[in-house]
């Protein structure tokens, strides 16, 4: 089953429910994400502590990154737009035994949703917002942007990560990733749609919200490590904040 909704696009989903059953082998199609996943969470918990900070994991997959935060000490919800993934997701929570409470509250949670439903209910409901390596999938990220900024608290953080438009992403995310190393699906990257920094930061203006950092996030095809460092010519993190006073 799919959520669909106007900025979403029905091919986009269907290459996430094909990786579904393989999103938690480490050597499988998701290889990268489990490579990319301790260097993006520790650009976060460097930036923000997570410890009883709720957190919402836009475009949560099979919940790699939820997972992470929950482990340190984070309330975690996750939503995406495919079931499929959702399923997986709450099935490995509950083989890790991490559907854990504290003090009646869940510390993991998944929901089907995309972001713009769940920001039109949870307005201001969160101390982080987390959205990794899905605004390049979106018809329209500004509008992705928007209801994140909206489900985010005045005052909170939030976390991007996308790819660059530039010759050399299109060498190695693409050609290099997809066809050369074979890393990920053929097709799983449509390179019009990577976002340049300038593009996100006119963006994150629009959803009147500032932009405190960027770093390149690097990753080593042969070792399958990954490390931050100042060129942002492919990947990317961001790190967001949110004004304190509500408009």
């Amino acid at each position: 089953m799919k959520c669909m909704h106007k900025n979403l696009e029905a091919t986009e989903i269907d290459k996430f429910d094909a990786m579904a059953a393989d999103w938690w082998d480490p050597k499988g199609k998701c290889r990268p994400l489990h490579a990319l996943n301790p260097t993006r969470l520790q650009f976060i918990v460097d930036r923000c502590p997570l410890l009883k900070k709720s957190v919402l994991d836009i475009g949560c997959g099979g919940g790699i990154l939820s997972e992470s935060m929950q482990k340190r000490g984070a309330y975690v919800t996750g939503i995406d737009a495919t079931l499929s993934v959702l399923e997986v997701a709450k099935l490995h929570a509950i083989e890790s035994n991490l559907y854990k409470t504290d003090n009646n509250t869940h510390t993991l949670n998944y929901i089907h949703t995309t972001a713009e439903e769940y920001a039109a209910i949870h307005p201001n409901s969160f101390d982080v917002v987390t959205c990794m390596e899905l605004l390049e999938h979106v018809p329209d990220p500004l509008s992705l942007i928007k209801a994140a900024a909206t489900l985010v608290k005045p005052g909170g953080y939030l976390f991007f990560s996308t790819l660059n438009r530039t010759p050399k992403s299109y060498l190695f995310a693409v050609l290099g990733a997809e066809y050369l190393l074979k890393l990920l699906p053929r097709g799983t990257h449509q390179y019009e749609k990577f976002i340049r920094p300038s593009e996100l930061e006119q963006w994150l203006r629009q959803a009147e919200l500032h932009l405190k950092e960027l770093a390149g996030l690097q990753y080593n095809p042969l070792t399958h490590k990954t490390y931050l460092n100042n060129d942002v010519s492919i990947n990317y993190l961001a790190h967001v904040e949110k004004d304190r006073m509500i408009r």
